[in-house]
């Protein structure tokens, strides 16, 4: 047997950290961009007819850090549960079905942004509003959304991962509104500047510890990335 076998974890110090530094600051960006517009739905769909480049990147931006952020929190479960498996377990359960709920909203978001180009504004918030409360698989988490931050902060505290003050920081994400079309508010920035006091210098943590680069191995694998995302855009165009 491989003697390294025992070591393997997915998905590994490198993708989990890098997620763990990238996600937060994403998920920020995307609530600071749209601040300014009033939080509920039909002033967003407003927003997007008047200013569409800035309401399209900060929803974007918003999804892109929701996505890329279940590697770093299974990196961060599995830290927890070198000591306590049980608090990890229903801690990342919870988040990370809480995530998927988020992007099925993000994918709502996007069908609206769609209505308000193909046809109106006016069209656009009448359906939403007409639909606002239809029942989809995805409402089943909306409790996961909420309390799993609060329990994988527990479980971060008390395995000794995190301080208190990043704990604490890592819970303010139950904060964070849930649902279709939600703007930003000063809790919404708390909650998201909390997400990165907590995980970005966790993320540095794993890294470092596990690993050492040169300039040039951070420079090299950055510009992967970047390849990668060229690619896979084009490819997303194509259809």
């Amino acid at each position: 047997m491989n003697s390294n076998s025992q070591e393997f974890w997915f998905p590994g110090s490198w993708l989990g950290g890098i997620s763990l530094i990238l996600a937060p600051p994403l998920l920020l960006a995307g609530v600071l961009l749209r601040i300014q517009v009033h939080f509920f739905f039909p002033e967003q769909l407003e927003a997007y007819e008047v200013h569409p480049l800035l309401m399209k990147w900060s929803y974007q931006l918003f999804l892109g850090g929701n996505i890329l952020l279940w590697p770093g929190i299974m990196a961060l479960v599995h830290h927890i549960g070198q000591s306590k498996s049980a608090w990890a377990a229903w801690g990342g359960i919870m988040v990370i079905f809480g995530l998927f709920a988020r992007t099925f909203h993000s994918g709502v978001d996007h069908l609206a942004f769609q209505l308000v180009e193909i046809h109106d504004v006016e069209m656009a918030v009448s359906t939403v509003g007409k639909s606002y409360g239809a029942f989809h698989v995805a409402s089943m988490f909306n409790l996961f959304i909420l309390l799993g931050w609060i329990v994988l902060a527990l479980g971060a505290y008390l395995s000794g991962t995190l301080d208190v003050f990043r704990s604490i920081a890592l819970a303010m994400m139950s904060m964070l509104m849930l649902g279709v079309l939600k703007g930003s508010s000063i809790v919404s920035v708390v909650a998201t500047t909390g997400l990165c006091i907590a995980l970005v210098p966790f993320g540095l943590k794993v890294l470092q510890k596990t690993y050492q680069p040169t300039f040039g191995t951070v420079v090299r694998w950055i510009s992967y990335i970047i390849a990668l995302f060229i690619l896979l855009y084009f490819l997303a165009q194509a259809g």
